[in-house]
């Protein structure tokens, strides 16, 4: 099952980069595993998926250590809110933190990964939607707050990420992918860091194709994957 749904999801991919003139190699298909079992998640790397997203480090950890004498090259992804006092942890399980939302998280995560020689990977979470339930920088702060944080010597920004608000037709959170869009193009037309902005990670279940044609290069699927 998980192998067809996995399949299905790489067609609706390749129609919708079809339709804007890109190629389908461009997208990266992150699975959310929260709440799955190991088991899923080999099933998962069986039909081709190298990138595995979890919500919480305490879960990540034991997926983790079930999952990686099998497939020592799959790259994790936090895609939770990270406190804090959990980025020791998170620091050695994640490749890429998706959720850094404050100067402090990004000293915190700084700090941890020189204590043991890492430059982490870390998006930028944006909260375009001003909506209290959800984390993230304003659009208007992120440029300053990506300045201060490209000074830490153990951190990497690859990218911005967004969670869109929850709506009841996906063509509505387009005006909302479309701004981070235009807010990753103006922090790399502005050179506001010395180096590009890459990775836009925008899209999940119910609206990837949408985040896609407004320029996601990344989504995030757990129903889509786990049960089609």
């Amino acid at each position: 099952m998980i192998k067809e749904n996995i399949s299905k999801v790489k067609e609706r991919i390749s129609y919708t980069c079809s339709k804007i003139n890109q190629g389908p190699d461009r997208i990266t298909i992150v699975a959310i595993s929260k709440g799955r079992t190991p088991q899923q998640i080999k099933e998962v790397i069986a039909a081709g998926i190298t990138d595995i997203g979890e919500n919480r480090v305490q879960e990540a950890i034991v997926k983790y250590n079930a999952v990686r004498p099998y497939a020592v090259q799959l790259k994790w992804h936090l895609v939770g809110h990270l406190q804090t006092n959990k980025a020791k942890e998170a620091v050695r399980v994640f490749d890429l933190i998706q959720s850094v939302d404050s100067i402090h998280l990004a000293q915190e995560i700084d700090k941890q990964a020189a204590r043991i020689n890492k430059i982490q990977d870390i998006l930028i979470q944006v909260n375009r939607s001003a909506e209290a339930t959800k984390f993230g920088l304003k659009p208007d702060e992120t440029g300053e707050v990506i300045k201060e944080i490209a000074q830490l010597k153990n951190i990497n920004i690859k990218g911005l990420m967004a969670i869109a608000p929850l709506v009841d037709n996906p063509e509505k959170t387009r005006p909302y992918f479309r701004t981070l869009k235009e807010l990753i193009d103006r922090i790399n037309r502005l050179s506001t860091i010395d180096y590009r902005l890459s990775t836009l990670s925008m899209g999940m279940t119910d609206d990837f194709e949408v985040a896609i044609e407004e320029g996601s290069n990344m989504v995030r699927l757990g129903r889509a994957i786990f049960e089609g």
